[in-house]
């Protein structure tokens, strides 16, 4: 649903609209797609292997929240040791790759140089078109490393690419965007939960 489509008289009854687009975008997100990506995510964590990340403006800051918050997060409480890479936090590699090879390789261009076998790729994109965002879920598909797709309005070609697609149906990036970070949330909060100690769960914060 494309959000706005008329113009709103006050930023009250805006934010009453924004957030009936953003519930209505969670009630028709498939929640499978969570369960399955969080089942992988836990394969990767517990076979010691790494979590690349990445997207681009909004999603580079979910991307590298990720980071935090798996990283951090998750072992908090738990025997789990997550590794974890925001490719889209190293500035200076970003720069040098865009600037003497193309910004479209900035993503896959890292994936090249660390990623292995067994590893897993969480793409983070609204559209789902970004060049450098489609490029890293091409390369990891062609080389033994899982993808999970974020993504919002039509899905775009990294929908159709990953192993796993987390779809947001809203056509609006707020909105959109505001999902996948409460997606990000609920990974990291239910991967630390259930290998914690039932006792534990009531008295700790999540």
């Amino acid at each position: 649903m494309k959000f706005p489509s008329t113009r709103y008289s006050g930023a009250a009854q805006y934010a009453s609209a924004y957030f009936a687009t953003m519930a209505d975008a969670v009630a028709r997100t498939d929640m499978s797609r969570i369960e399955q990506a969080a089942d992988l995510l836990g394969e990767v964590f517990g076979s010691d292997r790494t979590l690349y990340v990445c997207g681009n403006g909004g999603s580079a800051a979910i991307s590298n929240h990720l980071l935090c918050d798996f990283a951090k997060g998750i072992q908090t409480d738990t025997p789990l040791r997550p590794k974890v890479v925001s490719l889209s936090s190293h500035v200076e590699l970003i720069t040098a790759i865009g600037n003497d090879f193309e910004f479209a390789e900035i993503f896959a261009y890292q994936l090249r140089t660390a990623a292995r076998p067994g590893d897993a790729l969480m793409t983070i994109s609204s559209s789902g078109n970004s060049e450098n965002v489609v490029r890293a879920v091409e390369w990891a598909r062609a080389n033994g490393i899982a993808s999970i797709a974020l993504t919002g309005f039509s899905g775009g070609r990294s929908a159709a690419l990953a192993d796993i697609n987390i779809h947001v149906p809203a056509e609006n990036y707020g909105v959109v965007e505001d999902v996948h970070q409460s997606v990000m949330h609920i990974l990291a909060q239910y991967l630390r939960m259930r290998v914690m100690e039932p006792a534990l769960v009531p008295n700790r914060y999540f």
